[in-house]
């Protein structure tokens, strides 16, 4: 190896400075989940001889995802118990499909509209932004336990009006026939099937724009590839947008207001301005959320946006590591896989166990005996709890904990230790 040639390498490796990447913890865990993203599709395609359901079922944690970063924002940067989060999800799921679908044709409008999905993903993320600020508003004051009533409650009222407004929200029987996005062209490759890299241009598809004129363009049309594809960048772009908002004065500021509000005012800090903010842009992650979660599953309903949407989201958020946007992305994951993967079918691999072993007699129906199968359906939620209590038993601090958020555990668990000894008589 020549002088210039060493010189050229490790002058690369110092630019991209791929030592200091690979031992920090959260740039390791980003590599791992960017390179886990890409590998999936093709392998998934490859093992199951084509099948998309595992595509589609990861698309679908992608939401997760994107909900669980926003709450992020929110609960671990700024420190604000929101327990109504799932409303600014319905904001933005319905916001996109009043606005594509003929849902509006049958309103008091009498006007159907279908805008590009695209622009009303930054519709309904600054719709929802919008209604985060007005919730944050009269909040500004409280804190703890009165927060987190007010939030719930709101988080309760918007269901029940999308319940109760059937002429605008479709009520009970929801909003269907959603437009599906589309694109002018589209690349296709082995990630989607395909023998060879291709650019698709000869579909054509109805714009939505101008009902009357056909163009060539590419229709998702339920592609649960395209869809991955999708909630992959946008994922990216999340977290390239809140780690910026993190490293900023925007960012530290929540930190400040998180650890002391009263300090944080007394050193200059405008809390009002920056909970507001805190609200808005936690909650625009979560209409940016909703608007995609209308297009790929093309219905909206009342049902998907009651309270256990929120308290899973916070879930996902604490489990994760609250304040670090990479631990929070790992517990989205993990509880998607455990409520989604695991305890489904916890039920089929007991029965299929007690046969293997044996036991069969477990599986057969007697008296009040549902059954090895029906009983363990019934326990799935108990499960779920334990396997959550263990967890935080193990590591309260989360999975993978900002550095920053760890310490303050352990300073006040030093704290609390110390208190104690002192409360305790000597003898």
């Amino acid at each position: 190896m020549t002088e210039p040639t060493a010189v050229k390498r490790l002058s690369l490796m110092a630019r991209l400075h791929l030592r200091e990447r690979i031992r920090d913890r959260d740039q390791a865990i980003y590599g791992i989940l960017f390179l886990g993203a890409l590998v999936f599709p093709m392998a998934t395609l490859f093992i199951t001889g084509g099948s998309t359901a595992y595509i589609s079922q990861a698309a679908h944690a992608g939401t997760w995802v994107l909900l669980a970063i926003g709450l992020n924002v929110v609960v671990g940067f700024a420190g604000l118990l929101d327990l109504g989060y799932a409303a600014f999800f319905a904001i933005g799921a319905y916001t996109y499909a009043l606005f594509a679908s003929s849902q509006l044709g049958t309103s008091p409008l009498h006007h159907n509209f279908h805008l590009p999905f695209f622009l009303m993903l930054i519709i309904g993320m600054l719709v929802a932004a919008s209604f985060g600020a007005l919730l944050g508003f009269p909040t500004l004051r409280l804190r703890g336990d009165y927060l987190a009533i007010v939030t719930l409650g709101f988080g309760e009222i918007v269901p029940v009006l999308s319940y109760n407004l059937p002429q605008w929200t479709g009520g009970i029987n929801a909003i269907g026939g959603i437009d599906q996005p589309w694109l002018p062209a589209w690349i296709t490759g082995p990630w989607a099937g395909a023998n060879s890299v291709s650019i698709i241009q000869d579909a054509t598809c109805r714009n939505p724009l101008a009902q009357t004129q056909f163009i060539p363009c590419f229709s998702f049309g339920f592609d649960p590839v395209a869809y991955y594809v999708l909630i992959v960048i946008l994922i990216i772009g999340a977290v390239i947008l809140v780690s910026n908002l993190y490293r900023s004065r925007l960012g530290r500021a929540w930190m400040a207001i998180r650890e002391d509000e009263t300090a944080a005012a007394a050193m200059g800090i405008n809390t009002v301005t920056t909970k507001l903010l805190a609200f808005a842009i936690g909650a625009s992650f979560s209409g940016f959320a909703g608007a995609y979660y209308g297009a790929s599953f093309d219905l909206v309903s009342p049902d998907d946006f009651l309270f256990v949407v929120s308290i899973t989201v916070l879930v996902m958020v604490v489990l994760g590591g609250m304040g670090n946007i990479s631990g929070v992305i790992v517990g989205a994951l993990v509880i998607y896989f455990i409520l989604n993967t695991l305890l489904p079918s916890l039920a089929s691999n007991a029965e299929s166990l007690a046969n293997s072993i044996g036991l069969g007699s477990l599986n057969t129906q007697k008296g009040d005996w549902p059954g090895l199968y029906g009983e363990v359906q019934r326990l799935q939620f108990l499960l779920f709890g334990l396997i959550l209590v263990m967890i935080m038993l193990l590591r309260p601090q989360g999975l993978f904990p900002s550095r920053v958020r760890e310490q303050e555990l352990k300073h006040d668990a030093v704290v609390e230790e110390e208190t104690v000894a002192e409360q305790v008589p000597s003898r």
